[in-house]
């Protein structure tokens, strides 16, 4: 079964210097049916004014990744690190028994936009923790590539979760198709561009929720990118 999300009807918020966009319920924004897809928490959409961000704020028990499209994320947590996350770039931190860290765009004139994803930990009350790495364009081109797995296969960047993120880019005739188990759920999020998923055709901001599929296939596309996780049901 394939369940279309559409990005217009996502929740929404403008504090001025972050506009939001809100896949699940998040803050002020509540809607009991969309409190999440299996153990995928959080996907919000987020655009930080220049000079501005998110002060130090704690987190726990929590798998988040920052997924950044255009700009640059400041990123400073109580770990000591301290980095900046370009487009291209995964990063991974895991919240384990708490970790205190802050957001920022420091660009006089650009936007940060990017996404930022929770996912529900299998492992609770371990040691805060942080990765970052980059994947090329070209190793995403007409493929969905692992970014984030629970072993750190292919590369990826190790999440403390029963999840896999692929990331891939498509345009014109490219296609393909990933094999799924139909006992699991999987949640496509077309980050831009236009797409048809399983024949259903997406466009930048929308989802297809999938439980007891088989495979998950993408074609049709025109200028996409595109976010695919491999969910605990």
């Amino acid at each position: 079964m394939l369940t279309v999300r559409k990005s217009s009807d996502r929740g929404y918020a403008d504090h001025g210097w972050l506009k939001s966009f809100h896949s699940f319920s998040f803050a002020g924004y509540y809607d009991p049916e969309h409190m999440g897809w299996g153990n995928l928490r959080v996907i919000n959409e987020d655009r930080i004014a220049p000079g501005t961000g998110f002060g130090t704020h704690g987190h726990r028990d929590m798998e988040i990744i920052s997924y950044v499209l255009s700009g640059n994320l400041a990123h400073k947590d109580s770990m000591g690190n301290v980095k900046g996350i370009p487009p291209g770039d995964v990063q991974r931190m895991s919240a384990g028994r708490g970790v205190q860290h802050s957001e920022f765009n420091h660009a006089p004139n650009d936007t940060t936009h990017f996404l930022q994803i929770w996912i529900e930990p299998n492992v609770t009350g371990i040691p805060p923790s942080y990765e970052q790495k980059a994947f090329s364009d070209a190793d995403k081109q007409g493929v969905l590539r692992l970014v984030a797995s629970p072993d750190g296969a292919q590369g990826s960047v190790l999440i403390h979760a029963d999840a896999r993120l692929y990331s891939g880019l498509f345009d014109g005739a490219q296609s393909t198709s990933l094999a799924m188990d139909p006992t699991r759920k999987a949640y496509v999020h077309v980050v831009r561009g236009a797409v048809s998923v399983n024949g259903v055709s997406l466009s930048g901001g929308d989802a297809a929720l999938l439980e007891g599929e088989a495979q998950v296939s993408l074609d049709q596309a025109k200028d996409a990118e595109v976010l695919f996780f491999d969910l605990h049901a």
